[in-house]
């Protein structure tokens, strides 16, 4: 292992790309209609009380229209919605076409097929450098069994295989 001390943003896209992680897409009801954006720096945060963290770039046109709505929801993505995770990236589009979604309890959308979702309040924000970190309180959530997580890797999308299946392809 060598040692650098390279913090250059590219270096840091590539390591800090080593730590694999699932995507989520955040959405909210607004007053011009249901908003949302990719969003791969989603974590929990405490089990009591409930709450959770992301990380919206300070550049994000969405995510000021979401804060202003005070509520939002944030939808795991299962394998099969890489699609919505570059859908839901771009800017300037209608993020929403030809995607169907339901009303969360507190009204934000909810992406069919989510492979869980989370209904949430703003609670907190903090200075994150380029990023905002966001704080919410959870209020309603569920999830499905049936499904493997959408994951980035190393600027990639992956999958995961079971453990089982691997001792089936070595048996």
């Amino acid at each position: 292992m060598s040692i650098t001390s390279d913090l250059a943003p590219r270096r840091l896209r590539d390591i800090f790309g080593t730590f694999a992680s699932g995507l989520t897409v955040i959405t909210g009801s607004t007053p011009d209609g249901p908003a949302g954006f990719t969003c791969q720096s989603f974590a929990s945060l405490s089990l009591e009380p409930a709450l959770v963290t992301f990380s919206p770039a300070r550049t994000s046109t969405t995510w000021p229209a979401l804060r202003r709505a005070g509520s939002f929801a944030v939808n795991i993505l299962p394998a099969e919605h890489q699609h919505l995770a570059g859908q839901f990236a771009r800017s300037g589009t209608d993020k929403f076409a030809g995607v169907s979604h339901a009303s969360s309890p507190l009204g934000n959308p909810l992406l069919d097929d989510a492979l869980g979702w989370i209904d949430c309040e703003l609670h907190a924000e903090y200075d994150g450098g380029d990023h905002t970190i966001v704080v919410a309180a959870v209020r309603h959530l569920d999830a499905r069994t049936d499904a493997e997580p959408l994951v980035f890797f190393k600027g990639r999308y992956a999958g995961l295989t079971r453990a089982e299946r691997l001792l089936e392809a070595a048996g």
